[in-house]
């Protein structure tokens, strides 16, 4: 990719992580990490579009689990020191993340594999990810029919589908459930399907899939798929902060939830509750 936006062709790239993220789009481009702030208020995607998300080393583990998985990502360097405390460990461990490795402990490197000895004993899971049957960690930018540039980034791309690898506190359908609201997977699934789809990359019909493990023993594993409603509400929900950002772009305004007083009432079912025991 010479520079996304900068007499770039709409395509899928072979880029680095790190040049994804930083937006390589001039004028800008949004993820789908971006519409779902937008959804959220004008005023936090602005905040962090100004103030980009510092390095967090709690992300390593998720980064060295996709690596893994997916068979591409950084260089995963053991660092075999228990406590990283240490003057000596602490420059070790910097340097390592200043040569854009990711540093593990032991214990680390070992709870990884063990994922992926579960993933790969999952039928389903285990042929999504089947090798050569897919493309790991590929950039892809797209600009709508009002010359917005969308972009995504997607875990493992097949022919006719999408599979993004998410690792989990439990895969309990209650729990999957909740992290479906409450992450916005539901407004990643139609985000990238459309690009996707709008690239020819995949085909009207093609489908898009979560892997879903577990971080703790015994690492279990759940491939979901999200429902008609759910992704046709994402859709709308995406579609009306896209809008929301070229009115925000145009007017230089990025707003917050309101700026009039807000009137706040008890949740219906603390109501509910007070007035059974109160009746």
């Amino acid at each position: 990719m010479t520079a996304a936006g900068d007499g770039v062709e709409p395509g899928l790239y072979d880029i680095p992580a790190e040049q994804y993220h930083s937006d390589p789009i001039p004028g800008g481009s949004l993820s789908s990490t971006g519409i779902r702030r937008l959804t959220d208020t004008p005023a936090r995607f602005k905040h962090f579009l100004d103030h980009p998300e510092p390095y967090k080393p709690a992300f390593e583990f998720g980064t060295a689990a996709h690596t893994v998985i997916l068979g591409d990502g950084p260089e995963l360097i053991v660092v075999d020191d228990e406590i990283w405390n240490t003057k000596e460990t602490k420059a070790k461990v910097a340097a390592i993340r200043a040569a854009g490795n990711v540093p593990l402990k032991a214990s680390a490197r070992q709870r990884i594999d063990d994922m992926a000895e579960v993933l790969a004993r999952h039928p389903e899971a285990a042929e999504l990810f089947t090798p050569g049957s897919g493309i790991a960690e590929q950039s892809a930018f797209w600009p709508d029919e009002h010359g917005t540039w969308l972009r995504t980034r997607f875990d493992w791309l097949r022919d006719t589908e999408i599979v993004d690898y998410k690792t989990i506190r439990s895969v309990h359908p209650d729990a999957i459930e909740k992290a479906v609201y409450q992450h916005g997977y539901f407004q990643q699934d139609p985000h990238y399907r459309r690009v996707a789809i709008e690239l020819g990359l995949i085909p009207p019909h093609g489908s898009f899939k979560f892997a879903m493990q577990e971080k703790e023993p015994p690492y279990l594993v759940q491939v979901v798929e999200l429902d008609f409603p759910a992704r046709v509400i994402g859709d709308e929900m995406n579609r009306e902060a896209i809008d929301t950002y070229r009115r925000c772009q145009a007017a230089g305004e990025w707003p917050a939830y309101s700026l009039s007083a807000l009137h706040v009432s008890l949740p219906p079912w603390f109501e509910r509750k007070y007035i059974e025991e109160n009746s």
